[in-house]
């Protein structure tokens, strides 16, 4: 219910305040929403049925809506195919039709990588809010002329994200207060998934993804933690971690949860920080 709670307030207040002229509020509300179904079905079905959609299947339901959202966008704006090197702003790489290939990676790893970090009580969430304040000011940055300028940055014409963006922001934080430990109420991934591809939207529409490896280093580590139990055991038929993902690992050596949410919530913060940084150096 959670998520439902977060997806129903960003929606609303989108609609409320956002320049609905324009076409970014559409594309981000529907990439919030067709991930938040998804995710609504894989966890209806763990109730009712006791287990989870195919996983096969609901990649595939992710890559299909990545690609459905992302043609909308190329179709609806004129947005360069071309990514920013973080900390060499004047290198742009033009990937051409390979940039949608590129996006729906994007898009659907960052989903999952929020999907698989969703494990404790706060913890998601908790490094979600950091990264919906940092893109959000990223994108407002974007969206000015004068400050992409000055700060060396593509124009990228993002101002309307920055009102998702803190909308999400006030949203996630409503569900924090009950969501921390000890949860109350949970996003499920009818939260995670919908909220992991707005945020990796958001980079894409700044034209500052790459930054998202840095701001959302967390995400990235607890997917790569995953990614290295599964190969280290089918190789050698043991365990690099005591569990994966790694806030499991943590926990099983007796972390309480509330240590692990703060300190990861911290090193949230810091890539954070790092990751608007690099805005200013030339």
């Amino acid at each position: 219910m959670g998520g439902i709670f977060i997806i129903a307030t960003v929606v609303v207040n989108t609609l409320l305040w956002a320049d609905l002229s324009k076409p970014l509020p559409w594309l981000l509300m529907l990439c919030l929403v067709s991930f938040g179904t998804i995710g609504g079905w894989d966890d209806w079905c763990k109730i009712s049925r006791k287990r989870g959609i195919a996983a096969r299947t609901k990649l595939l339901l992710q890559i299909i809506t990545a690609f459905a959202i992302l043609g909308l966008w190329l179709w609806a704006t004129d947005t360069p195919t071309t990514i920013t090197i973080p900390f060499l702003k004047h290198m742009h790489v033009d990937l051409g039709i390979l940039f949608v290939l590129w996006a729906v990676f994007v898009l659907v790893g960052a989903s999952n990588a929020v999907n698989l970090t969703d494990g404790l009580d706060g913890l998601a969430i908790g490094s979600l809010i950091p990264n919906f304040v940092t893109f959000s000011l990223i994108a407002y940055a974007a969206g000015h002329w004068g400050i992409a300028s000055y700060l060396h940055i593509p124009f990228a014409g993002t101002a309307e994200v920055a009102i998702l963006g803190t909308t999400l922001v006030g949203a996630s934080l409503g569900f924090l207060w009950y969501n921390a430990y000890p949860a109350q109420i949970f996003m499920g991934d009818i939260g995670s998934l919908a909220l992991g591809a707005t945020l990796a939207l958001m980079a894409l529409m700044a034209k500052q993804e790459l930054l998202l490896s840095v701001a959302g280093g967390l995400f990235v580590f607890e997917t790569i933690t995953v990614i290295m139990q599964v190969l280290y055991f089918k190789l050698t038929g043991k365990r690099i971690f005591k569990m994966a993902p790694i806030h499991h690992h943590f926990e099983l050596l007796g972390w309480p949860e509330s240590k692990i949410t703060a300190r990861f919530g911290i090193i949230t913060i810091v890539l954070c920080l790092l990751a608007l940084m690099t805005l200013k150096l030339r």
